[in-house]
């Protein structure tokens, strides 16, 4: 029967019989010796982690480079460890999908245990803290998304939640992830200050340095409420006790598909439910995604490191991460994702790939990477960049058989703007022989996000936002502009392009303003101005 039971993985052929390639190793022995020697603990049990992350560690153990898991820990939708983790037996079945339909389907049991990385689940807590005690822990590393690091709103005001765990300390009930994970901390330094890395594998830029930046700024509070001694604060600051590697990930991880459900049903496959949770997760305990991957991790882990070398990520310096980095989220990915979601939204678009097939969105995606994000990039050495978007444009983006969707990808984007647009907009000012003020296709993505955000298509349908932890503040300042009526506008765009914690820098400063404004006014002269803007710029 393929059903995820722990007890199913003794019948590897059954498995091997439906196209699944089983794990090569004794699961329960795996366990064990997790139970009594935790290496690995991860925050963020969703999809990237067990489709990429967690799969790695599986060649690892099925090659007998290591003899422990992954521990998953989940600090924001519990429903996930509940209703996905449980009934599996933390098992997951993951499925590449290549563009030729080819579908590659791997039984994932490298991870051991799914944890609620909260007080309020006294024993799930409890494990937790007796983890972070023990000397063996070499890393905990997150996937929880760029919002899971923000202490603050984008006046730099910290949350008040935020402000009620400065006032709780480790011992209290704790609200943040980042006041968690700091918690967790103290109790290694309690034990003994032993050794290990706070490693982010977030996609978003200087990952390592937001993850640092947050622990710190908590344990700093935590001191001057006399929370927690002097020397906590030396330990997270002492790079031979704690590592704060960066890294770079890339691999495009949509929520499960139903067309890939459908083939695992046909296969007998029994776990196929998709789950959609209260804060709207949607997760199944099969998780679907592309091919091609990518991780650069710096080297920087003082109680030793994961051989994940050896099935494919790449240790290298910092620099050499934050060159990859920056290529990758500032000009030959991230840039071209974004641009072509809140544009898909507005086009009416429900999928990526079908976006492709636009000629509009096509020329906003090549432009944006070839022709503007080029000639700012830096080569780091390890990957190329041309080829790297050559990559992303001919084989990832037109995949039809990743399930991805403009709305997706629209998600968080006040999170994303200052990186994702305002780095290469910074090269641009800082090089010799460039200027911002010449960019075209940059600041017409930032007038698309903007446009966007008034909640209605080119058509002028009523057309729904993605969630995102700024449109509460975002949206109440476009009110009042009307399609059809430019003189609207006003001056009501000049708060958010001059807001440099948003934008990454004012944009009127380096000539971009008027010319967002410009562009956003003829998206909204008519219905259908969206699509007219595009070709009249692009095309």
């Amino acid at each position: 029967m393929l059903k995820l039971k722990k007890e199913e993985l003794k019948d590897q052929a059954q498995w091997e019989e439906a196209g699944i390639t089983p794990p090569q190793f004794d699961y329960q022995n795996l366990v064990d010796n997790t139970k009594e020697n935790p290496e690995w603990v991860h925050f963020g049990a969703g999809n990237i982690f067990r489709a990429f992350i967690a799969r790695l560690q599986q060649e690892l153990l099925n090659e007998g480079e290591i003899e422990t898991g992954i521990i998953a820990a989940e600090g924001f939708d519990y429903e996930i460890i509940d209703k996905v983790y449980k009934p599996a037996d933390n098992l997951s079945l993951v499925v590449k999908m290549f563009a030729d339909g080819k579908l590659e389907k791997t039984l994932l049991a490298s991870i051991t245990e799914g944890l609620k990385a909260d007080s309020s689940f006294e024993k799930d807590w409890a494990e937790l803290k007796e983890i972070f005690r023990k000397p063996s822990l070499k890393m905990a590393s997150f996937t929880v998304t760029e919002k899971g690091y923000s202490l603050d709103n984008m006046e730099g005001e910290f949350f008040p939640f935020v402000l009620e765990d400065f006032k709780a300390g480790p011992e209290g009930e704790l609200n943040h992830l980042m006041a968690k994970v700091t918690a967790l901390a103290y109790e290694r330094f309690k034990a003994g200050a032993y050794p290990f890395a706070f490693a982010s594998m977030d996609n978003c830029s200087h990952n390592g340095q937001k993850l640092k930046d947050a622990v710190i700024t908590m344990a700093e509070k935590w001191l001057e409420n006399d929370l927690v001694e002097e020397g906590f604060l030396g330990y997270l600051n002492d790079q031979s006790k704690v590592g704060f590697p960066w890294s770079m990930i890339d691999k495009i991880t949509p929520g499960p598909a139903a067309d890939v459900q459908q083939k695992l049903k046909e296969i007998g496959f029994k776990n196929t439910e998709i789950v959609k949770t209260n804060k709207n997760t949607e997760i199944a305990a099969f998780v679907n995604s592309e091919a091609p991957e990518y991780l650069v991790i710096e080297d920087s882990f003082p109680n030793g490191k994961i051989p994940l070398d050896k099935a494919g990520a790449i240790y290298t310096d910092r620099d050499t991460v934050n060159q990859v980095e920056t290529m990758k989220v500032t000009t030959c990915l991230n840039p071209l994702h974004t641009a072509m979601a809140v544009y898909g939204c507005l086009l009416g678009h429900t999928s990526i790939a079908e976006e492709m097939e636009d000629q509009e969105i096509r020329a906003l995606v090549e432009q944006i990477g070839y022709k503007e994000g080029l000639p700012v990039v830096v080569d780091p050495g390890v990957l190329d960049p041309k080829d790297f978007i050559d990559e992303v444009v001919n084989e990832r983006l037109v995949n039809p058989y990743i399930p991805d969707t403009p709305q997706r990808i629209a998600k968080d984007t006040s999170q994303k703007v200052a990186i994702r647009f305002g780095e290469t907009i910074k090269s641009y000012r800082n090089a010799e022989d460039l200027d911002p003020a010449d960019l075209v296709v940059v600041p017409l993505a930032i007038a698309g996000w903007l446009r966007y955000l008034l909640a209605v298509d080119d058509q002028g349908n009523e057309m729904p936002l993605s969630s995102d932890p700024m449109l509460d503040e975002l949206t109440p300042q476009l009110e009042g502009i009307e399609i059809g009526n430019p003189e609207t506008v006003g001056d009501k765009l000049k708060s958010i392009l001059s807001n440099e914690n948003l934008m990454g820098l004012d944009l009127y400063e380096v000539g971009l303003g008027e010319k967002i404004e410009k562009y956003f006014k003829e998206m909204i002269a008519e219905e259908g101005a969206v699509r007219a803007t595009l070709n009249k710029y692009l095309l």
